[in-house]
């Protein structure tokens, strides 16, 4: 199995709903979890760009799908969901957009669940991995900004966080690139699962 290059990456397009989505032949893996966990920043870390997917410090910020080719994957920032100053309406079509592609992409080879580890999973967090545990999707916890809190405190935080999903996972920084092996083995396994 070849290793994915990780230089060789671009943005695609943004879409919102299922015919804006790009037509390729490749395996997709969808990045899922609350507003200002860092999947974008996530994005960047893999491929050690600064700026191919935007980072905002303000939650709430990617509100459409957005589509990253890395080599022969492409990688899904879907819009954060639980963010609390949005309306009930802005809400309710995040969602529809987040299911609909869930539920509908054949391209979907996997999911990352990237939750802040410094914090309990929600119960928006819970009802996500449920569902990816229900629809028998590979899944992986990626738990992020554990630069932010000591290593004997991530090893206990990242065991309570996977008991509560139900998921395997690993803690992962965009600013010290921990975790970042984990993620690129994580990502060549479905690449050659496809």
């Amino acid at each position: 199995m070849m290793s994915l290059n990780l230089q060789d990456c671009e943005f695609i397009t943004s879409a919102v709903r299922s015919d804006q989505y790009p037509k390729h032949r490749f395996p997709e893996v969808a990045l899922v979890g609350r507003s200002n966990v860092g999947k974008s920043s996530l994005i960047n870390a893999l491929v050690n760009r600064k700026r191919l997917a935007q980072v905002s410090g303000q939650p709430g910020r990617t509100q459409t799908l957005n589509f990253y080719r890395v080599d022969r994957l492409v990688l899904v920032d879907l819009p954060g969901y639980g963010y609390a100053k949005v309306s009930q309406s802005v809400k309710a079509r995040w969602q529809g957009m987040i299911e609909d592609y869930l539920v509908k992409r054949k391209n979907l080879a996997g999911l990352l669940m990237v939750v802040d580890i410094r914090h309990q999973p929600t119960a928006d967090d819970i009802l996500m991995a449920d569902w990816i545990v229900n629809m028998n999707f590979p899944a992986w916890v990626v738990a992020t900004k554990s630069d932010k809190i000591s290593r004997t405190r991530q090893k206990s935080q990242l065991d309570a966080i996977m008991g509560m999903l139900n998921l395997p996972g690993f803690v992962f920084s965009a600013a010290t690139k921990i975790g970042r092996d984990n993620l690129i083995a994580v990502l060549n396994q479905l690449v050659g699962n496809k």
